[in-house]
């Protein structure tokens, strides 16, 4: 009851429900991709259950603090570099990113050069899913690191991961429909992918790239192709009036 009552207390949870937010755009992007290569019938399934493992991951992470402390413990040195589990974690994800993110570029620049486009292969739900799990756990060791950082208060923590996961619920739909409807936005999700991946792996090298930057980048990027996306559409709506 007290917690209710206190002022700070709802400052840190709604700062914290802002960054947590704010830090699972990248995990909307890569699950907007994925979930476009299921049949259409099951994309909204893959998404709930998608954002459904992130909560899960989240808390988990969360109820097991001095496991995560034990993560950022020398694991071994290399060139003078101290590795630890969360830096391989960080390398393993964005290599993995950097390969999805390749390999989806690809997929679309071959599929825009045939005259005929080959009728589209969709992933199982099985093998996206996994995939979406995989990436959670980047994405979530992130979030929760940042969450232990921020705030002491185990309930406040937590009430922040549920209310942003209920947030990225919420926004995963019109995104991923937008993203599939677009594929000039579509490149653009797969080009935040191989920075994302390429931040997380920097990370884990050592070299820390400031949050602010990568989400600048990715924000002017967005506010061009929207400038883009309007232009076309009135260049569209003239040419029928003509």
């Amino acid at each position: 009851m007290d917690l209710l009552l206190n002022p700070e207390a709802w400052i840190s949870l709604l700062t914290l429900v802002a960054l947590e937010a704010v830090l699972g755009i990248d995990n909307l992007v890569f699950i907007a991709i994925l979930t476009d290569r299921v049949d259409a019938a099951k994309r909204d399934l893959a998404r709930r259950l998608g954002i459904g493992m992130a909560l899960i991951t989240r808390l988990m992470l969360l109820f097991t603090l001095a496991w995560i402390a034990g993560l950022t413990a020398p694991l071994v040195t290399i060139l003078g570099e101290e590795i630890s589990w969360r830096d391989i974690i960080l390398i393993g994800g964005g290599l993995f990113l950097l390969t999805k993110a390749t390999r989806e570029i690809h997929h679309n620049i071959e599929e825009a050069g045939e005259e005929t486009p080959k009728t589209q292969v969709f992933d199982t739900l099985l093998a996206v899913v996994a995939q979406i799990a995989v990436i959670d756990l980047i994405f979530s060791l992130d979030s929760v690191i940042t969450a232990v950082g921020m705030v002491n208060d185990l309930r406040i923590m937590t009430a922040a991961i549920v209310i942003a996961v209920l947030i990225m619920l919420w926004a995963s739909g019109p995104l991923s429909a937008f993203v599939s409807e677009h594929p000039t936005v579509k490149m653009l999700a797969m080009s935040f992918l191989l920075l994302v991946g390429m931040t997380l792996v920097a990370d884990g090298l050592g070299q820390h790239i400031p949050k602010g930057y990568l989400y600048f980048a990715m924000g002017f990027s967005v506010l061009v192709e929207a400038l883009n996306l309007t232009v076309s559409k009135r260049r569209k709506r003239a040419k029928e009036i003509s």
